[in-house]
C-alpha cells in the first residue's frame, strides 16, 4: 500500500508516488527518462526519447475531438536535491520517503520534487486514462531544467504539431504566468599579476544577508554580499595603500549572494580596519530593513602567498565598484514588473585571474544585449574579457491568447473569482519552446507548492485537486 493511497485525485498521486521512487536530481535523469519512455511504449503511445533524456509522448485524440487542435502538456523531469544535515539518504541513488500531514504532502528530510514532479504525474494520469476526453495530446518532459533549462534548449520539436502549450511548472495556485524574461550568464574575467608587498594581512567578511532569487526577488532591494565587499575594499584602499589577495562570494549566479570574504595586505592595517568599520556602520543603516542580519567582520590574516600587484588590485576594485548590479529598468507595459536586471552572483579569485559571474535578465532583448555590451566594454577597458553562456530567449506577452482567455473563463466558473495573470522576471521553459515553435500560445500554471528547493518543501493536496479539475475541464472543452 502506498503512502499516498487514498488521496484524490487517486491517479495523479499514484503516478507522483511512482515517480518519487526514482532518483532524479538534475544531471541524474536517465533512469526517470527511461521509465517515462517505457510508460509510453507499454501503452502504445508514439514515443520520442533523445540523447539528453527528453521524452515526448503523443496520444491521439479521443472520439469527437479528432478535429480539435493539438495541445502540448509540458513539465520537467529533474528536481533540486537538498536534504537536512542529519538525513542519511543518498539522493543520487535513493527514492524519496513521502509523508502526508493534514493537507500537505512532503518528503522526510529532503526536498519533495513537487517542482516539477506534479506536472509529470498529471500528464501521465491523463495519458493513462481511458475515460478523459481530449484532443491530440503531446506530453513533453524535459531534463535539467533546474540547471539552466538544458533539456528544453536541446529539444527537437519536430514531432510536435501543437502550437498551444500548457506548462505545469508554477507554484502559486490561481496565478497564470504568461510572460517571462530572457537571460544569460556573463562571466567577467580579469587577468591579474602578483608581486610582493610589505604590509599586514587583513580578512574582511560580509555575512548574514537575506539573499534570494536573482529574478523574482531582485526588486526587493536586498543587499548583494559581493557588491558590499567591493565597497568595503574600495573604502580601505582610499585610506591606505592595499593589495588584494583574494575575493570570494556567492555560490550560484541566479542567487543573490548572502556572504563574501576578501583578504588584503595593507600598508597601514589600522587605517584600513577603521575605514572598513566606518563604512560597515553605514551599510547596516542602509540595509536595516532589507537585511537586518548584516554583519561585517575584520580580522588579522597571515599572508600565505603573493598578493595582486598594484595595477591588478586597482583594476579588480574598479570592476567591483563600476559593474552594474540590480534592477536596471522597470516595465512600462506591466506595472510593477522588473524589465531588466543583473546580479553579481559568483565572485572568485585564482592565481592568475579574478572572475565575476553575472546573471543577466530582460524581457526586452535589446536591453539584454545592452547589458552584455556594457560589461564587455568595461572589461575591454580593464584589459579583461567577457564570456557569455546559457543564453535563452524571453517569452513575450501575447495580447491575443485564446488559451489564456479559455482558461480564465474556466477558472472563473470553478473558483468564482478571477485568476491573477502575471509576467515574471525569471526564466521558464516556455520562453525556449516559444522560440522553437513560432506562434506558440502558452500559459503556465500549477498547484500550491511551498518552500520549494528546500527540505521543507510541501504540496497542498486540495490545491492539486482543484488544479486537476481545471486541467481536465480544459481538455473537455477543447473541441
Amino acid at each position: 500500500m502506498g503512502v499516498l493511497d487514498g488521496l484524490e485525485p487517486r491517479e495523479v498521486f499514484h503516478w507522483f508516488e511512482e515517480l518519487s521512487a526514482i532518483p532524479r536530481g538534475s544531471g541524474n535523469t536517465r533512469a526517470v527518462s527511461d521509465w517515462c519512455a517505457a510508460f509510453g511504449r507499454e501503452r502504445g503511445l508514439e514515443c520520442h526519447q533523445d540523447g539528453l533524456g527528453n521524452v515526448i509522448l503523443i496520444k491521439p485524440a479521443t472520439p469527437g475531438y479528432e478535429g480539435a487542435a493539438p495541445l502540448i502538456l509540458q513539465g520537467h523531469l529533474d528536481m533540486v536535491c537538498e536534504k537536512e544535515p542529519a538525513c542519511p539518504k543518498d539522493m543520487a541513488r535513493d527514492g524519496l520517503d513521502l509523508a502526508v500531514e493534514g493537507d500537505y504532502v512532503s518528503a522526510r528530510g529532503t526536498t519533495l520534487g513537487g517542482d516539477d514532479g506534479i506536472a509529470v504525474a498529471m500528464a501521465l494520469a491523463i495519458l493513462d486514462s481511458g475515460e478523459l476526453p481530449h484532443p491530440r495530446l503531446e506530453a513533453v518532459f524535459t531534463v535539467d531544467e533546474e540547471v539552466g533549462m538544458l533539456g528544453a534548449a536541446g529539444l527537437d520539436v519536430a514531432p510536435l504539431q501543437g502550437r498551444t502549450l500548457l506548462n505545469l511548472d508554477s507554484e502559486d495556485e490561481g496565478v497564470f504566468t504568461v510572460s517571462c524574461a530572457g537571460g544569460n550568464v556573463t562571466r567577467c574575467v580579469l587577468p591579474v599579476d602578483r608581486a610582493p608587498f610589505d604590509g599586514a594581512g587583513l580578512e574582511i567578511r560580509v555575512d548574514g544577508l537575506q539573499g534570494g532569487h536573482s529574478g523574482t526577488e531582485i526588486h526587493k532591494g536586498r543587499a548583494n554580499a559581493d557588491v558590499l565587499l567591493g565597497r568595503l575594499l574600495r573604502a580601505a584602499a582610499a585610506r591606505t595603500e592595499v593589495r588584494l589577495y583574494s575575493a570570494e562570494g556567492g555560490l550560484k549566479d541566479n542567487a543573490i549572494p548572502v556572504q563574501a570574504a576578501a583578504r588584503i595586505v595593507a600598508a597601514d592595517p589600522e587605517a584600513a580596519r577603521s575605514a572598513v568599520e566606518a563604512l560597515a556602520a553605514a551599510l547596516r543603516e542602509e540595509h536595516r530593513v532589507t537585511d537586518p542580519g548584516l554583519t561585517v567582520a575584520v580580522g588579522a590574516w597571515e599572508p600565505e602567498g603573493l598578493p595582486l600587484d598594484g595595477p591588478s588590485t586597482c583594476r579588480a576594485l574598479c570592476l567591483l565598484t563600476c559593474a552594474p548590479n540590480g534592477v536596471q529598468a522597470m516595465s512600462a507595459d506591466i506595472p510593477g514588473l522588473v524589465q531588466t536586471s543583473l546580479n553579481l552572483g559568483i565572485l572568485t579569485t585564482g592565481e592568475r585571474e579574478l572572475s565575476a559571474a553575472f546573471c543577466v535578465r530582460s524581457s526586452v532583448d535589446s536591453q539584454k544585449e545592452m547589458l552584455k555590451d556594457r560589461l564587455s566594454c568595461l572589461m575591454e577597458q580593464l584589459g579583461g574579457r567577457a564570456e557569455f553562456s546559457g543564453d535563452y530567449p524571453g517569452w513575450a506577452f501575447r495580447a491575443d491568447s485564446p488559451l489564456r482567455e479559455r482558461m480564465v473563463a474556466i477558472f472563473r466558473a470553478q473558483y468564482g473569482h478571477e485568476p491573477k495573470v502575471e509576467a515574471i522576471h525569471a526564466g521558464v521553459e516556455c520562453g525556449l519552446l516559444a522560440g522553437k515553435l513560432p506562434g506558440l500560445d502558452c500559459v503556465s500554471i500549477g498547484p500550491e507548492l511551498l518552500e520549494i528547493h528546500t527540505p521543507r518543501e510541501r504540496m497542498s493536496v486540495a490545491s492539486v485537486q482543484r488544479t486537476w479539475k481545471l486541467v481536465t475541464e480544459l481538455l473537455r472543452q477543447w473541441k
